[in-house]
């Protein structure tokens, strides 16, 4: 299997090291070098042009965003640069999310998340699919929601955040949710875990589980954040 290539763009010399380490050890990600700030990342993708770029936002010289931007700008410049950009912060702000994927950013994680949701992130990121953190899925959800418009509206807009399938919504004509699954995706929308929807709907947490797993068939999503997009964005839940 080809191992997906990765530059990491983090100023802080453990964390730099540490996840370096991490991911190098999984077999499936190969790390082509690592940057401690934003200009010597950019020198870096420009290099040796990865499949994915992890970095931070705050670094020393220029940040995260400012870099993605320059990047996206020297995409348009040059066709065989398609590296993708998974934001890897502690920032949780509502204008540092928005900013990262105005700026062009793929997906974005927040520092404490696992080594294997890091691994997948990196995966659906490298296939063209947004990641977003559950930690700050919500602020992505009200921004969808506010951002739905109409056809001339959409002739005009430069910024989308991309997680939708466009034939998701011929399956759901065909097998479409139930009532008990709009409940769910209700909830999961709302931020809630299997455990309280199953507190909240007075049902058993192996059968959240069911109805998740069916919720995700039929949406043809891959986790709940991209349900959640997609419920939005599609008015099944508002």
């Amino acid at each position: 299997m080809t191992k997906i290539q990765v530059v990491i763009i983090e100023d802080h010399d453990l964390s730099r090291v540490g996840l370096t380490a991490a991911l190098q050890h999984s077999g499936t990600v190969d790390v082509l070098g690592s940057a401690a700030n934003g200009r010597q990342g950019l020198e870096m993708i420009q290099q040796y042009k990865p499949d994915v770029a992890i970095l931070d936002i705050g670094l020393p010289d220029i940040d995260g965003i400012e870099v993605t931007l320059q990047l996206k700008q020297f995409q348009q410049a040059d066709d065989s640069l398609q590296t993708k950009v998974l934001m890897l912060t502690a920032n949780t702000s509502e204008d540092a999310v928005l900013a990262a994927f105005a700026a062009g950013a793929d997906s974005y994680s927040l520092k404490e998340v696992s080594v294997e949701d890091l691994l997948s992130a990196i995966q659906l990121t490298h296939e063209g699919n947004a990641w977003i953190d559950p930690n700050i899925a919500r602020i992505v959800l009200q921004q969808a929601k506010a951002s739905k418009k109409t056809p001339q509206d959409a002739e005009t807009d430069t910024t989308v955040i991309k997680a939708t399938d466009p034939e998701y919504q011929a399956i759901l004509e065909t097998e479409p949710l139930t009532d008990r699954e709009l409940e769910v995706l209700e909830l999961i929308v709302a931020g809630c875990s299997n455990a309280v929807i199953a507190d909240k709907l007075y049902i058993s947490v192996g059968t959240v589980k069911t109805h998740v797993r069916s919720i995700l068939n039929k949406l043809c999503a891959d986790d709940r954040t991209q349900a959640a997009v997609r419920a939005l964005r599609s008015g099944l839940v508002t």
